[in-house]
């Protein structure tokens, strides 16, 4: 759902309506309403970005005053809450962290492949990750509405959390000496992914207990981040459960 105009974000901000992604057009930032508005998205730590012109033309029948929010279809959670919720010193769980995957069906695929098998939570990014719009819930096929969505400030807040709880993380790249074969995933895990085109950022790979990539033939340089969780997360459900 998009909601138009400045006035209308943010009374949207003051009824706490989840708001994934807001897109101004930065022409129009020399009102005073325009820059209380961006006061607004910072102090509630909401997510913007400036875009062209011309990325509001399918807009111009909508009385947008520069501002398009993008309401989030599920209620994103808080790490504190996702841990909660689902923690088990008892169980062997994986949480999936998302690292700057900013296109929308990878971001859907990914959650679809994720409830499939059976990762106890997902954590994004306040920034550099891919709003929770229509064609997530399309991609996802509905899996968006049935996984725990957590979305935390700094990723590398959340790994440290998790560490404190003897949560194993590992970094899926190719820079990995080891593969997703030579690793025990019977044990709590967090599994990083980040984006084709940067991947995972080299602060959060420091962070991780190690950097595992998968063995692909020498004729392509990578795979689709969502066909490269499929790889490693049906490993994990295998070593688990056959």
């Amino acid at each position: 759902m998009e909601v138009y105009g400045i006035r209308s974000i943010i009374e949207a901000i003051d009824a706490s309506k989840q708001i994934s992604k807001v897109y101004l057009i930065k022409s129009a930032s020399t009102s005073s309403l325009f820059r209380s508005l961006i006061n607004q998205l910072e102090k509630n730590n909401i997510k913007f970005s400036f875009v062209p012109k011309q990325k509001f033309n399918k807009y111009k029948n909508k009385n947008h005053q520069g501002a398009v929010a993008i309401l989030s279809p599920v209620s994103l959670i808080s790490l504190e809450d996702l841990i909660s919720n689902t923690y088990n010193a008892k169980e062997n769980l994986t949480y999936l962290l998302l690292d700057g995957i900013t296109d929308t069906r990878n971001f859907g695929a990914i959650i679809r492949t994720s409830l499939a098998a059976n990762v106890s939570g997902i954590i994004i990014s306040q920034n550099n990750s891919a709003p929770i719009n229509s064609d997530v819930v399309k991609t996802s096929a509905g899996a968006v509405f049935k996984i725990p969505i957590a979305r935390v400030n700094n990723l590398k807040d959340a790994i440290i959390h998790l560490n404190s709880l003897g949560v194993s993380i590992f970094s899926l790249s190719e820079r990995g000496n080891n593969t997703i074969y030579d690793v025990n995933y019977k044990k709590s895990i967090g599994l990083i992914l980040g984006s084709e085109d940067k991947g995972i950022s080299k602060g959060i790979l420091k962070l991780s207990d190690d950097v595992i990539k998968i063995p692909i033939s020498a004729k392509i340089d990578s795979l689709n981040v969502s066909s490269a969780l499929s790889a490693v997360i049906f490993e994990v459900v295998r070593q688990r459960n056959y």
